[in-house]
């Protein structure tokens, strides 16, 4: 029978251990971004899901404004999506395009007061942005490498589903460490230019 595995939780063994202590320091990140995007969803009566929804489709291309590529992307369940699509459908925040070539499947965009409202609530994150920008160049550097690490090994072992970075790029040419290269632009990156959500991203297989 294999050792039991201590808690993060576990506040005696929490303060002698720094993975421990990442990990609690995400957890209350996370609920920062649950509090604020509650709190402007409920001033604007949606819910945080479709306050998610509107601001997607308001910065993507219309291919990827779809049930299904939005349940992968905010890793929920389509009836989720289904659910919230409709009564954003009913509140005349955005529209359904058929498409001709498959009655069954169908676009989302922005009605003229869906990117009104888009344009309010997207701002939820500035509460968060405004401490990040007193730091120091230098150790905004050293997160942004850690985090985006981070990221692609939660992608790569198949904790989140939908990532347009990077690392996940045919286009991408580097060793994900001192070395990146974009074949698409032919240009040595900087790793503050490696992005997570390029709209240039074209998939391979992890």
């Amino acid at each position: 029978m294999g050792l039991k595995q201590e808690s993060v939780f576990d506040l005696e063994k929490q303060q002698h251990n720094l993975d421990s202590k990442i990990i609690i320091a995400f957890e209350k990140i996370t609920e920062a971004f649950r509090v604020l995007q509650w709190h402007e969803a409920k001033e604007y009566k949606i819910s945080p899901i479709q306050l998610q929804i509107l601001i997607f489709i308001k910065y993507h291309a219309v291919g990827k404004c779809r049930v299904g590529y939005l349940a992968g992307e905010l890793n929920v369940t389509k009836a989720t999506v289904s659910d919230s699509v409709k009564t954003l459908l009913k509140k005349e925040l955005i529209n359904k395009l058929s498409d001709s070539s498959d009655s069954r499947s169908f676009t989302l965009s922005l009605t003229n007061k869906g990117n009104v409202l888009a344009s309010k609530i997207e701002h939820y994150t500035d509460k968060i942005k405004m401490p990040l920008t007193s730091l120091n160049y230098s150790k905004k550097e050293i997160l942004f490498d850690s985090l985006i690490e981070l990221v692609y090994k939660l992608k790569s072992n198949g904790i989140i589903d939908i990532q347009r970075m990077c690392y996940t790029c045919s286009h991408y040419k580097g060793d994900k460490s001192k070395s990146h290269y974009c074949k698409l632009i032919q240009t040595t990156l900087n790793l503050e230019d490696l992005r997570l959500d390029c709209p240039e991203h074209n998939k391979i297989e992890m």
